[in-house]
């Protein structure tokens, strides 16, 4: 619930803190208006961290340039054309703290594109109701500590609400993207979508055709690092959007009928991408949020619609689902413009998912568990989380029996490690003392001879040079 009073305070400390302090201070001795906006006023209401600091004003940017230079160590104008100066101000204490300060905007858009004709504002009032969700309309002027706003923030916090300062179909038509934003502030803030507003991002989905690749995939990396990103892919998903940038999600709701019974795969997956983040926090508590580990578990079963057979007597198989889903993910990463690291991660991890299933059902040899860790490769602590997080079954004796065998598997894993730094499995010869062994060039040879010996490495462990060397004379003698 959220505690006014103690939002009010935090408000004060937030206007006089040095930074704040001192920007105010040359504005106001400039004659120009100054005001904290946005999610800084937002998140010291509810009690959330305030990160980063953005400034309105009704100075030109000509002007906030002219203010800030004496009070900065350095400044960037690269938004210039939309008003925006960024600047590290110095600190009266020492040290500086980045801060963003924009002209008051009255923008309007065509509907063609996101891009707004850009026009500068007169009043606070008018900047603050162009924004995207009443949440995000308050500021704060400074040094007077007002509160300003116009289109009911407060209420709506109060009232755990996302809601737009406008009518919704207006102020999603003007920027589309504010749709996915809906969903990821919903995740981030853990706040419900007004009736309203949701209603619009069903009807206006169409209209994410005008949105990048780009921008789309920067709120679904946003989502993904909230705290409870489920919230937000549930919102996407009710509304149609999710089906239009990811929907090979929503195809995860498959059909099941009274004779063939298998899981929901679509909640199964949300229930993994939950707990894989529940593991991730308890295993590395002071790391941040990882967006490839959390995409290969929403992802992780996207292969399974495409593969699913319906079996006499009831069963449902999904066979070679891994390597469906796999090609999938890379396809569906590559087209949202990921990264070629992220995708590389993705597609792996989905590929390996039920590689550990076999080892619950009998014991691997030392040979298996090597090429497990040496598939895994970097990727292996989080293959370890993703595995884990897989298992959703209600079923506590079968639920119990995969944790332990995959507490066996790891402390196998680290015994291994310790005896033969799997870690860097390689043969002990390398290329070039293949070709001094076998009287041969580079070409084709040396890379079966390489392969073999490091198939010998998997299956027997390490071997030392001479023998490895002997096992390489007798494999190339008996090619003939």
């Amino acid at each position: 619930m959220l505690n006014m009073a103690e939002g009010v305070a935090r408000l004060g400390a937030l206007a006089t803190s040095p930074t704040v302090a001192t920007l105010a201070r040359a504005f106001a001795d400039a004659g120009f208006e100054l005001a904290i906006v946005g999610g800084p006023v937002r998140d010291a209401l509810i009690g959330r961290a305030v990160n980063d600091l953005d400034f309105t004003t009704n100075a030109l940017p000509d002007d906030i340039l002219r203010i800030i230079t004496p009070i900065s160590t350095a400044r960037w104008d690269i938004g210039r054309d939309f008003g925006t100066i960024g600047a590290r101000v110095r600190l009266p204490e020492g040290g500086t703290e980045q801060v963003e300060v924009t002209t008051y905007r009255a923008d309007s858009y065509d509907g063609v594109t996101r891009k707004p004709t850009v026009e500068f504002g007169d009043t606070l009032e008018g900047d603050l109701v162009r924004r995207d969700f009443t949440v995000n309309s308050m500021a704060l002027r400074v040094p007077a500590q007002t509160l300003v706003d116009p289109t009911g923030g407060v209420e709506d916090l109060l009232a755990r609400t996302l809601r737009t300062p406008a009518d919704p179909a207006v102020s999603f038509g003007d920027d589309p993207l504010r749709m996915l934003r809906a969903a990821r502030f919903a995740a981030q803030l853990g706040f419900d979508v007004a009736p309203p507003t949701l209603h619009a991002m069903a009807e206006l989905g169409e209209s994410l055709r005008i949105v990048s690749p780009e921008r789309i995939q920067g709120e679904l990396v946003r989502l993904l690092q909230s705290d409870d990103p489920v919230r937000g892919i549930r919102i996407l998903d009710e509304t149609g959007l999710l089906a239009r940038f990811l929907p090979e999600v929503p195809a995860l709701r498959l059909e099941v009928d009274e004779h063939h019974h298998h899981k929901d795969v679509y909640e199964h997956s949300l229930t993994v991408l939950r707990q894989a983040i529940e593991l991730e926090r308890s295993r590395h508590p002071d790391s941040a949020p990882d967006v490839p580990l959390r995409l290969a578990a929403l992802l992780h079963d996207i292969g399974k619609p495409a593969t699913r057979r319906l079996e006499p007597g009831g069963g449902v198989t999904f066979h070679h689902h891994d390597v469906r889903g796999a090609r999938l993910a890379r396809k569906r990463l590559q087209e949202l413009r990921f990264d070629s690291d992220t995708i590389g991660v993705v597609s792996r991890l989905v590929e390996l998912h039920l590689r550990f299933f076999g080892y619950a059902e009998g014991a691997w040899t030392d040979s298996a568990v090597r090429r497990y860790v040496r598939d895994a490769g970097d990727e292996l602590e989080r293959l370890h989380i993703l595995t884990r997080a897989d298992v959703t079954t209600r079923n506590r004796r079968k639920a119990d029996r995969l944790s332990f065998a995959y507490d066996d598997i790891e402390a196998r894993i680290a015994t291994l490690r310790e005896q033969e730094q799997i870690d860097a499995i390689r043969p002990e010869i390398d290329g070039n003392r293949i070709q001094q062994i076998l009287g041969i060039g580079p070409g084709r040879e040396v890379g079966e001879a390489y392969r073999f010996l490091l198939e010998l490495r998997l299956d027997e462990g390490p071997l030392g040079e001479d023998a490895a060397e002997q096992r390489l004379r007798e494999w190339w003698a008996a090619r003939g």
